[in-house]
């Protein structure tokens, strides 16, 4: 699976549990870790965000070579 497609997945998840969140019929515990999952969700989305664009950075745009 690609960096993209993993991220998407997780927006996909994260979208799912707001959805569940918010519509309350969780109880207190299942929600509280609902929660944690969601914050290791967007901490995954996030290490993935950080290294999409380390890898743009450091490619040159197209049609730009490097100074020798």
């Amino acid at each position: 699976m690609s960096s993209i497609e993993h991220l998407d997945d997780l927006i996909t998840r994260l979208e799912r549990a707001g959805e569940q969140l918010r519509s309350g019929e969780l109880s207190p515990d299942a929600a509280a870790t609902m929660v944690e999952d969601c914050a290791s969700m967007a901490a995954q989305a996030a290490a993935e965000l950080e290294q999409l664009t380390r890898t743009e950075i450091s490619a040159p745009a197209p049609g730009q070579d490097t100074l020798l």
